[in-house]
């Protein structure tokens, strides 16, 4: 096989291999709340740093990884994403996945059952619907327009 089969070989089984997001279970944020309230259940919040610090769900089992990054250059992917949540959590533990909108973290949790996790699933509407479901949330600094 020639370097052009290899290479297009190669692309395919990338391809063929990686979860699409719509494979990813998705769930809304009542059904993420009753989870998260369950002994087994991690929240993992994808957005950056600074969106979590603006505010994020008040629950006990919550880390925030970010899936996208600030640089120079514009938002980037997290290259270290699947191994700070490697190091966070095993592969069998159970994470309800979460963002602003639902848009990253389905992302997120497609990339993490690529991976191999296997029991992720993302919080369809993210942390702004959390806010409109009026459901408790933190905040380290002072709330900013999100």
């Amino acid at each position: 096989m020639n370097a052009f089969g290899s290479g297009l070989l190669l692309l395919f089984l990338i391809f063929i291999s990686s979860t699409s997001p719509s494979e990813v279970a998705t769930i809304d944020v009542l059904q993420a709340k009753a989870l998260i309230q369950k002994a087994h259940v991690y929240y993992l919040d994808v957005r950056t740093v600074e969106e979590f610090e603006k505010g994020h769900a008040d629950v006990d089992k919550i880390i925030n990884i970010p899936y996208m990054l600030y640089t120079p250059k514009g938002k980037v992917k997290n290259p270290e994403f699947v191994n700070k949540v490697s190091v966070a959590f095993n592969k069998e533990d159970h994470l309800v996945v979460g963002c602003l909108s639902g848009v990253r973290s389905l992302c997120a949790s497609a990339d993490l059952l690529t991976h191999g996790f296997k029991n992720v699933k993302n919080m369809e509407g993210g942390y702004l619907d959390w806010v409109k479901k009026d459901f408790p949330v933190k905040a380290h600094i002072a709330n900013e327009e999100l």
